[in-house]
């Protein structure tokens, strides 16, 4: 069984055919998917589409949404998760993060988010799914200052001494499309030589599509989709079992293995 540890099944991008794509990752093994908030106006369509393709979600404010979330998104998330508190398909608290690529977003008011978030994490016992770009000497600093129950790195793609690092604190590294492109050096390395016991895998549907999906900027105007699909990720596996010399099996097994050690919750 394969599990898609991170997929915006919610996305606006899966509207007109969300029960299709679920149809899709399930005939092609998927049958665990996470689906991750990024913002509380949209905890119900998350928890639905949770729903909707027998999966589990987290909730959480992304660190892109940190604005429009208003001041209040740490209350409303607190609110949820008790709310919550019954729902056995409720996970993680996530994808919550720091964000220091995208230019113009308030870095202070990121890290003062994420530190309440991880504290309403703790309270409530549960890991978080992180979203960690040209961030994570910050988010380690977050982790260390406020101690959750491990979780994932999303999309990592830091240095293995970094991966050693989230891993000391109990995290599972999140690989996901990227792998598939010859040039992603650094990740693909990653992949190879990172611990067994470190790796999930996650397809960021419908986003981060693996290179067969990859459309270039003209290819997009002209009308080409490259949205990115949970069907994929067996396709997207096979670039992990390649660079580990392991068989198919083997990966789904030790990938999902993986998964619900990092994610307790999915074993229910």
């Amino acid at each position: 069984m394969w599990i898609d540890t991170h997929c915006h099944l919610d996305a606006p991008e899966f509207d007109a055919d969300r029960t299709a794509v679920v149809q899709r990752a399930k005939a092609a093994g998927v049958h665990r998917i996470v689906v991750p908030a990024v913002l509380p106006d949209g905890f119900g369509a998350t928890r639905a589409a949770a729903h909707l393709c027998e999966g589990a979600y987290a909730l959480g404010t992304h660190p892109l949404y940190v604005v429009q979330a208003g001041e209040d998104a740490a209350a409303r998330l607190a609110l949820e998760l008790d709310a919550a508190h019954e729902d056995e398909r409720l996970v993680a608290v996530g994808e919550i993060g720091l964000d220091f690529f995208v230019s113009g977003l308030d870095r202070e008011r990121q890290q003062a988010l994420l530190v309440e978030q991880l504290k309403l994490a703790r309270a409530h016992d549960l890991p978080v799914l992180l979203h960690v770009r040209r961030s994570v000497d910050a988010v380690l600093a977050a982790l260390r200052r406020v101690r959750v129950p491990g979780g994932i790195a999303h999309a990592f793609n830091g240095s293995m001494q970094q991966a050693r690092a989230f891993i000391e604190l109990g995290f599972k590294l999140g690989l996901g499309g990227a792998m598939t492109f010859e040039r992603a050096l650094q990740i693909r390395r990653l992949a190879a030589d990172l611990p067994a016991e470190a790796i999930v895998l996650e397809t960021d549907a419908p986003d981060i599509p693996p290179q067969w999906l990859y459309r270039t900027a003209g290819e997009r105007a002209a009308g080409q989709g490259s949205r990115n699909e949970p069907s994929e990720l067996p396709r997207i596996a096979q670039t992990l079992a390649a660079l580990r010399g392991w068989t198919l099996p083997e990966t789904a097994e030790r990938t999902a293995d993986n998964a619900r050690a990092a994610l307790p919750g999915l074993a229910r």
